[in-house]
């Protein structure tokens, strides 16, 4: 028997024991970081950069890939070293660290997304008060509000998570560390404490989630009465890729924590764990600048700006 104080490492779930295998994790997720770290390094340049795109709108999606940035940082580095050098041990402290940076950064994320969706209902729906409602000042606030609450919730579910005795191992079965995971090691009914501190969290994304679809489609109905096709073609193109962006968080995170257990297996939770916190984060510059005439101009600007400074 063992318990959390004389846990000092946790073993991480292997994606392959084969080498070949091994290595092609580590080239594939190599890649894929480095898709994300370019396509939301260059959007945060972009914006930056560019004063066409201090709006409201590009200041929440500035915030929305820095969390991306941290969120792919969080999990995949370590798992390619650990692919790299075959080992599966994490310490309990970075365990605990890599929890709370997970934690903080799904809910300032859900957060965001709300306030974005938010943003946009204002535009489309309530243009004359845009720049009341959504002045410098309140956008501040407002992300300062998400980035609190992602803070918040993490020192909570961390707190509680590691404080719950731990009396059956320490092997999870997941490449990174993750609430679930740890709960499966405890020996004691105090684990519902957590388990009901989850359930809480998942009603209030689902509010957050239900607030986005009652804006969009209060959107919609306001995007089908603009007379010319022009118009109701560039409401669109603002709202689609945030609408993406979202469905893909959301159906994946979702399914990764509420599937019934008759579909967990431990092949299946890694594929929805890789889905969750892997591809969100690289697939999301690609749908903003694909389908966003503003940011593939700044981008050009930029590229130019770089060439002509290195000629």
């Amino acid at each position: 028997m063992s318990n959390s104080s004389s846990i000092t490492q946790f073993l991480l779930l292997a994606f392959s024991d084969t080498r070949e295998l091994q290595l092609l994790h580590f080239w594939l997720f190599l890649g894929i970081y480095l898709a994300a770290l370019l396509g939301n390094g260059l959007i945060i340049t972009t914006i930056a950069c560019d004063q066409h795109l201090h709006n409201p709108m590009y200041f929440f999606l500035l915030n929305l890939s820095l969390l991306d940035l941290g969120f792919i940082s969080t999990t995949v580095p370590n798992s390619m070293s650990n692919s790299l050098w075959d080992i599966r041990a994490i310490s309990y402290l970075g365990c605990a660290t890599q929890i709370f940076l997970l934690s903080f950064l799904i809910a300032t994320e859900y957060s965001l997304l709300t306030i974005m969706s938010y943003d946009r209902y204002v535009a489309i729906c309530k243009p004359l008060h845009y720049g009341t409602l959504l002045g410098s000042r309140a956008c501040v606030h407002m992300a300062a509000a998400a980035w609190a609450t992602g803070f918040l919730s993490a020192l909570l579910h961390t707190a509680n998570t590691f404080s719950l005795p731990l009396c059956k191992g320490n092997a999870l079965d997941q490449f990174f560390c993750e609430i679930p995971q740890i709960l499966k090691l405890s020996c004691s009914h105090s684990y519902l404490r957590e388990a009901g501190l989850i359930a809480i969290s998942a009603c209030l994304i689902f509010l957050c989630f239900e607030f986005i679809i009652l804006s969009y489609i209060q959107i919609f109905m306001a995007v089908l009465r603009i007379p010319s096709e022009q118009g109701r073609h560039k409401a669109f193109s603002t709202c689609l890729p945030h609408l993406a962006v979202v469905s893909l968080f959301a159906s994946t995170s979702f399914f990764a924590y509420l599937k019934p257990p008759s579909l967990s297996s431990q092949s299946m939770d890694l594929v929805m764990a890789v889905l969750y916190s892997v591809l969100p984060p690289a697939v999301n510059p690609l749908i903003y600048s694909m389908r966003n005439k503003e940011i593939r101009h700044s981008l050009r600007k930029v590229f130019q700006h770089l060439l002509f400074q290195h000629h």
